[in-house]
């Protein structure tokens, strides 16, 4: 299993005693100093299911500077949503947790990370 985490968020740090206590061993990756690729938010997107601006913290002083609030959300979007995704891993929601059978989630809530878990 391995954990994209911010260490000073505080879900990140909910999400990893979770899966302490759940006795699971895990590989913490800390997206901000080892930024995902291209190709690996891709493959991320695509295991959740989602978008790349369904991961996007659109609220941070970055998004605001890209002007990313006017960006379009079409399939022909995607790759400018995805190359700002890399170029500023700061914008990526977490933690992102990928067990090792590929199931990923957004593990925003105690619920979420217990879905690995089960």
């Amino acid at each position: 299993m391995e954990i994209w985490v911010n260490p000073a968020c505080s879900k990140c740090r909910s999400a990893l005693s979770l899966l302490d206590e759940g006795g699971v061993e895990y590989t913490v990756r800390r997206y901000l100093e080892e930024p995902p690729s291209v190709d690996e938010l891709e493959a991320v997107l695509g295991r959740l299911g989602l978008e790349p601006w369904d991961i996007t913290r659109t609220g941070e002083a970055v998004a605001g500077e890209l002007g990313m609030g006017t960006w379009g959300r079409a399939a022909s979007d995607r790759g400018r949503w995805i190359a700002a995704l890399a170029e500023h891993p700061i914008l990526i929601q977490r933690p992102i947790i990928t067990a090792d059978d590929g199931a990923t989630v957004v593990g925003r809530t105690p619920e979420a990370v217990r879905s690995l878990l089960d």
